[in-house]
């Protein structure tokens, strides 16, 4: 009990001298769970973000290597990827804004196609290809890759917090702009941020 206390002084210390979450965050060792607050769609409409919510990596920063899997279970590198831009979400089946903003992913993989821009969906559902290929059959989900991160690894290794995560990266293999939540992805302003941002 004295040690619990104890923590919890030290705890309150760094964060009054800090002023910052961060302080707190450091304390916290382990790396947060993939989560997704819990809503009901029927009751709490979710409302897709607009390009103003996208954050700029300043400076842009090569990505962490990571590895997915495709629908016949071979085994990609986003390093596979040089040369093309690259947007990267991190989603899930049972998380209410990924599956609210798939159909704009869709719609933007369409737009970008020929601008050799690259929509790579990563579910991190366990049942992986099964369940994501099931899903975009019975909810008329096209022009998207079955693709998986089955162990969440790859979206720890690029510090995703929370799903929906979505990454643009550049034909250099640099992450330039990231987006927490649910976007309206074919929209006018994230259509045109996607092309900017994965310029090299």
């Amino acid at each position: 009990m004295l040690i619990g206390k104890r923590r919890l002084i030290v705890a309150g210390a760094a964060v009054l001298a800090g002023g910052t979450v961060a302080a707190a965050a450091a304390i916290r060792k382990p790396a947060p769970e993939i989560f997704t607050p819990v809503a009901d769609p029927a009751t709490q409409p979710i409302s897709l973000q607009s390009g103003d919510t996208l954050v700029p990596s300043a400076p842009a920063r090569k990505v962490t290597a990571f590895n997915f899997d495709d629908a016949e279970g071979r085994q990609h590198g986003i390093s596979e990827f040089a040369g093309f831009g690259v947007v990267v979400n991190f989603w899930a089946t049972w998380c209410p804004p990924c599956v609210a903003e798939l159909p704009a992913l869709s719609r933007l993989a369409e737009l970008v196609r020929s601008d050799r821009i690259l929509v790579l969906p990563l579910s991190v559902d366990r049942g992986g290809v099964a369940k994501v290929d099931s899903y975009f059959r019975t909810n008329g989900i096209k022009g998207l890759q079955v693709l998986v991160d089955p162990h969440g690894e790859a979206s720890r290794l690029v510090g995703a917090r929370g799903l929906p995560t979505t990454l643009i990266i550049d034909r250099a293999g640099r992450e330039r702009a990231r987006l927490e939540g649910a976007a309206d992805w074919a929209a006018g302003d994230l259509v045109r941020a996607v092309r900017h941002y994965t310029e090299a």
